[in-house]
């Protein structure tokens, strides 16, 4: 059974939750470490959130995290990864259906656009899921100094559209996340 737990940086298993962020995700697309363990230790929107799942043993295993901050109308998903070793054995959906119940209400998160196969697989994903594509143009701001913003898509779930509050969601997430004001 998959649990999600609120961790921080002193939980024994944190040292998994950051090598699996450095494997999973590239420099552009995390801050680096100091930034993370401070968002984990010390904002109070800011949730690492350990998945482990028990799978008919005595013990849990650690198989993932998702990162997720909690932003009023909304709650954005910035992170989530599942170890090598779980891979393609139905954990993301899983871990979603978990987050679902643990987050009520719009889940947001940003997702590559269409260009290339394992960009459109990822979508599918998210939509196999439940999610929805928002068409409407994204700029992600750099996590850091020097680095450009790039374009993105925002993906939710928990609602018809987000078309009407696109501006206010994309505001909350550069102004609360990325601490800029708004890269457009």
């Amino acid at each position: 059974m998959v649990r999600l737990q609120r961790i921080h940086t002193s939980h024994p298993h944190y040292p998994f939750v950051e090598a699996l962020l450095h494997s999973a995700f590239p420099e552009a697309e995390r801050r680096d470490d100091a930034g993370q363990r401070e968002q984990t230790d010390h904002h109070q929107q800011f949730y690492c959130l350990l998945v482990t799942d028990s799978d008919g043993q005595k013990e849990e295993q650690p198989v993932g995290f998702v990162t997720v901050w909690r932003l009023g109308d909304f709650s954005y998903v910035e992170h989530l990864a599942t170890s090598a070793s779980v891979r393609n054995q139905g954990y993301g959906q899983r871990i979603l259906e978990a987050l679902r119940k643990e987050v009520k209400g719009l889940l947001v998160l940003e997702v590559e656009p269409p260009v290339d196969e394992m960009s459109r697989r990822r979508i599918g994903f998210y939509r196999r899921c439940g999610f929805s594509l928002c068409e409407l143009p994204y700029l992600q701001p750099p996590y850091r100094k020097g680095d450009q913003p790039f374009p993105l898509l925002l993906m939710f779930d928990g609602a018809d559209s987000i078309d009407s509050s696109f501006d206010a969601i994309r505001r909350t997430i550069h102004q609360v996340v990325y601490r800029v004001s708004d890269a457009r």
